[in-house]
């Protein structure tokens, strides 16, 4: 079988299910939101990084991305929908890339248009504190976040596909999210750098410290997203539909 009809069938059942599209109309909503109101409270503070303040409002905003990868995968495991799903591409293997496939360019797409539109309303709202940012650091900024979200949905979708519930993996995601980074908070130097979100948010910051870059974070995040889908395809091989 080829993989365009399993590309397009696995892009109808996104387009058609009301929660994705609506996950991803919550992440460019929540990211542009958060963003704007950092962007107007300013700061005073002499670590003051403006690239970071801008983008700011992704870090509550990825939960939507995350919550759009699981659901994206979960939903197969209800009602038997997987039945239906391996009987029409018996090829697993296939199945799961193309449901890849269809999380990673929405998430993408909807993640780059986010970065920008968050980006232009903070630059609004920091006015003359903004004025030292580069072109290359903007552009930086709004791709690696773009990227970024794409990447936290591949996360969450492999291990949806690993734990078979999105209840589950939000449980497990979200606290993780919310609850880890904030109490490691600025440390740098230590196992911490190599978490998948803080790693990842790397790109978003003008000046960083620590063991990684920009770039070199975004890798480790792709690493912590390409381990949950090979964990995810594994799973989806050996089990039971």
């Amino acid at each position: 079988m080829e993989l365009t009809p399993v590309l397009r069938s696995e892009w109808l059942k996104i387009r058609t299910l009301r929660s994705l599209p609506g996950a991803l109309l919550g992440l460019f909503a929540a990211t542009t939101a958060f963003s704007a109101i950092a962007g107007a409270s300013g700061t005073s503070d002499p670590g003051f990084d403006p690239l970071f303040t801008a983008l700011s409002g992704v870090v509550p905003g990825q939960i939507a991305a995350v919550s759009f990868g699981a659901m994206a995968v979960s939903s197969e495991f209800q009602s038997s929908a997987l039945r239906l799903s391996l009987a029409a591409v018996p090829r697993r293997g296939r199945w799961f890339a193309a449901k890849a496939a269809v999380i990673a360019v929405p998430a993408l797409l909807v993640g780059l248009v986010t970065a920008l539109a968050a980006l232009l309303v903070a630059r609004a709202g920091l006015g003359p504190a903004a004025d030292g940012l580069g072109t290359g650091e903007q552009v930086r900024g709004v791709v690696g976040c773009g990227v970024y979200l794409m990447l936290m949905a591949l996360f969450a979708a492999g291990l949806a596909a690993l734990l078979r519930s999105g209840v589950a993996t939000l449980s497990l995601l979200i606290p993780f999210i919310l609850v880890v980074s904030f109490v490691i908070g600025d440390a740098t130097g230590t196992v911490a750098d190599f978490l998948p979100d803080k790693a990842g948010q790397l790109v978003l910051r003008e000046t960083y410290d620590g063991t990684l870059g920009p770039w070199s974070g975004l890798a480790v995040t792709a690493l912590w997203a390409a381990a949950a889908l090979l964990a995810g395809a594994w799973s989806l091989r050996r089990r039971d539909a």
